[in-house]
């Protein structure tokens, strides 16, 4: 089972006390910090309460995706809301609030976990829980502070709870402070996580959702990754690929599965965001963000945001590249890529693909593209979030084998293993039955490799929060030829100026915090 909504939301009623005589005011009817943290019920909410955060509006409820997705070459804006389209051309202003609720959902998470941190190893509680306990809190933690570096450059790291007013204006560290404390976090919890909660003993046995030893080692090397640390992102995505202790991933058979509400929890899956429908978890009022409550759901509003016109919102629209990249090759039966239909809504009768949502005939114009993915489009539902608004129940994939495999193929062609990298590219293109890319494109150069593996990506992880941040990393805003490339696929990159690849930091936290510094968005 999903951990459940009771022990997600548990923490929600916890009062912090104020630490000034005048504001030490006890609500009587709620539990005080200082007298929480006694046994290991207690950890077990405190950790299940950090994992709330990521089903707020500003983690993967909604923004963390939108935003992401709308940066990216293969995506684009057709919202009426400013922001995302000020998001999405890079002109966005640090009074935004969509740029707010993400900060402040990462921070809030950060928070969890320092407390989590901080009071369960003292707790006289059985071991292997407690290790499980703390083990969660150092992945939770290091993916808030991961999604803080990847879209702020700079923040303030805070890994311990306020104990005095000081404590509550952090000055911002470096870039080199903040990747390192995240190496530190996901090395922590890969040494104290389970490879998998089935054969555990305690209350969490058998409970999906948790972070496992999988997640924290696909985390890290995804981390190296981003530092270019090359050999050592590699020998992290080694131990998921070869093992022996932690080989138990592999491909799907059907590329379709890995967003389906059907087959969530898979073998595909590192680790992912447990979203649920009303009817199967209860909740009254939609978690958009603020302070958790009991009548809280559990939904993702993506679907909504996403599904085409007539459906949702149609928010974002693909790019006409990023469609045509998908036709650039034929499958091995002289098909389209079978992931074009399960990405991209379109018009395409050769590929007996003339409907939407269940059999409607195609109600858009015949040259029309629509985002599918993470979408109810294609899974036999007659409507989006069941005729609700904003109601999916879809799990959201943060890390998938197939991203495992293709950042394998890059740490080793950075390393000069160019060859080496061809096998394990292979295996993401054999799913979708494209060639073996020695048929294609034998003897690639490292550069010319490193153009392929972009364009492996964009195909297999398209829409997915991956992409913007994949352009980032590899230099190419500031490469003149990729970046007139970026220009051409999306005019949204026309409005690109140096430092607008990060969100700014919001003005409410700059005008709250005196130690807290702009970045090159502000």
């Amino acid at each position: 089972m999903k951990i459940t909504k009771f022990l997600m939301f548990s923490l929600g009623m916890l009062v912090l006390v104020g630490c000034e005589d005048e504001l030490d005011l006890t609500n009587p009817n709620s539990m005080t910090a200082v007298e929480y943290w006694s046994n290991e019920e207690q950890a077990i909410a405190g950790v299940n309460a950090a994992y709330t955060n990521l089903l707020n509006d500003g983690y993967y409820m909604r923004m963390t995706p939108a935003l992401t997705d709308g940066r990216a070459d293969d995506f684009k804006a057709d919202s009426p809301w400013p922001d995302l389209g000020q998001v999405s051309n890079f002109t966005i202003l640090p009074t935004s609030g969509p740029i707010t609720w993400m900060w402040e959902t990462y921070y809030q998470q950060v928070f969890r976990t320092n407390q989590v941190l901080a009071n369960v190893p003292d707790i006289d509680m059985d071991q292997d829980v407690k290790d499980r306990v703390l083990g969660q809190a150092y992945f939770l933690r290091g993916l808030a502070y991961f999604h803080l570096a990847i879209n702020y450059q700079r923040v303030p790291l805070i890994l311990t709870p306020a104990q005095g007013a000081e404590d509550y204006y952090q000055p911002t560290a470096s870039e080199e402070e903040l990747w390192s404390q995240i190496v530190s976090d996901f090395s922590s919890a890969q040494g104290l996580l389970p490879v998998d909660y089935a054969s555990v003993s305690g209350p969490d046995r058998g409970q999906l959702g948790r972070a496992t030893k999988g997640a924290a080692t696909g985390f890290l090397g995804k981390t190296y990754l981003y530092m270019e640390e090359w050999s050592s992102a590699a020998a992290e995505f080694r131990k998921l690929i070869e093992g022996p202790e932690l080989n138990n991933y592999s491909l799907l058979d059907n590329y379709a599965d890995n967003f389906s509400p059907f087959t969530e929890n898979n073998a595909e899956s590192l680790f992912e965001v447990q979203f649920a429908t009303p009817d199967q978890v209860g909740g009254t009022v939609k978690n958009y963000g603020g302070d958790p409550q009991n009548a809280w759901m559990q939904v993702s509003s993506v679907g909504h945001t996403y599904a085409q016109d007539g459906f949702g919102y149609s928010d974002f629209l693909p790019t006409r590249w990023i469609y045509n990249e998908y036709n650039e090759e034929e499958t091995r039966s002289d098909n389209v890529d079978p992931r074009l239909l399960v990405s991209i809504a379109s018009y395409e009768p050769e590929a007996n693909s003339t409907t939407v949502y269940g059999g409607v005939e195609w109600p858009h114009a015949p040259d029309a593209i629509y985002p599918r993915k993470y979408t109810h489009d294609g899974y036999g539902f007659e409507t989006e979030s069941q005729g609700g608004v904003e109601l999916s129940g879809i799990n959201y994939r943060l890390m998938r084998y197939s991203d495992v495999l293709l950042m394998y193929a890059e740490a080793l062609n950075e390393m000069g293993q160019t060859q080496e990298a061809y096998q394990y590219i292979n295996q993401v293109r054999n799913r979708a039955n494209l060639p073996d890319l020695e048929e294609v494109k034998p003897n690639l150069s490292q550069e010319e490799m490193r153009d392929q593996i972009a364009h492996e990506r964009a195909l297999e992880l398209s829409m997915e929060s991956i992409r913007f941040h994949d352009i980032v990393r590899w230099g190419w805003l500031y490469d003149d030829e990729k970046l007139a490339l970026l220009r051409e696929r999306d005019s949204e990159f026309e409005t690109w100026r140096p430092g607008k690849e990060y969100l700014p930091i919001p003005q409410s936290e700059l005008d709250v915090n005196p130690n807290a510094e702009p970045n090159s968005a502000n």
